[in-house]
């Protein structure tokens, strides 16, 4: 997807990605391959990307043992990884933080986050019925919450201590909108660059 010559090069594993996530990505510069769900590490590396996305999806995070796996091989060479929704549980589940199916999930496009980072409150659209353990992510070491729902206090986004991986539980490319929060693309490339420039 996108201009083949294009600076930016994302891997991105679909396990129920929405295209608007593509249009945002292709609208700062990136040239995306997607691969299937239950692609190898090895799979996505031979594309020789400067980032990864894992993508949003349906249903229970923890059957997705392929899609863990890539995390894991991401998180372990430090590459950048950006991850949203299904994909935010599955980077937790590669981090040893297990998920849970929620008693009422998180539907519609008015969901109030905190940012954790700037003290900003964001709308959000939100479609998911599963979370993230948030003792779990406070007693880890190599987390950090940056978002928050501000109805229920379950964690909305995370990052990794040192690497350049972060993840959001809600759905930044929400189209119509809102669009409160469509920064975190701008924030994906920013650290996919940054990391260019470092190895190269």
């Amino acid at each position: 997807v996108g201009d083949e010559k294009a600076p930016i090069k994302i891997a991105a594993l679909d396990i129920g990605i929405k295209k608007n996530i593509l249009r945002n990505l292709v609208k700062r510069g990136a040239y995306i391959k997607v691969f299937p769900f239950n692609s190898k590490f090895s799979e996505l590396e031979a594309f020789k990307p400067d980032g990864y996305f894992i993508s949003n999806g349906p249903g229970d995070p923890e059957p997705l043992i392929a899609a863990q796996e890539v995390a894991k091989e991401i998180i372990k060479r430090s590459l950048p990884l950006f991850g949203i929704c299904l994909g935010h549980q599955v980077l937790a589940l590669a981090n040893g933080i297990s998920t849970y199916k929620m008693h009422n999930g998180h539907r519609g496009i008015n969901h109030p986050v905190k940012n954790l980072l700037t003290g900003k409150g964001e709308i959000t659209s939100q479609n998911h019925g599963f979370a993230i353990n948030k003792e779990e992510t406070e007693n880890n070491k190599d987390i950090e919450i940056t978002h928050v729902h501000l109805n229920d206090h379950t964690v909305a986004g995370i990052r990794m201590k040192g690497k350049p991986v972060f993840s959001v539980q809600y759905h930044p490319e929400a189209s119509p909108g809102p669009h409160d929060s469509e920064y975190l693309f701008d924030q994906f490339i920013e650290i996919v660059i940054k990391s260019k420039k470092v190895s190269s």
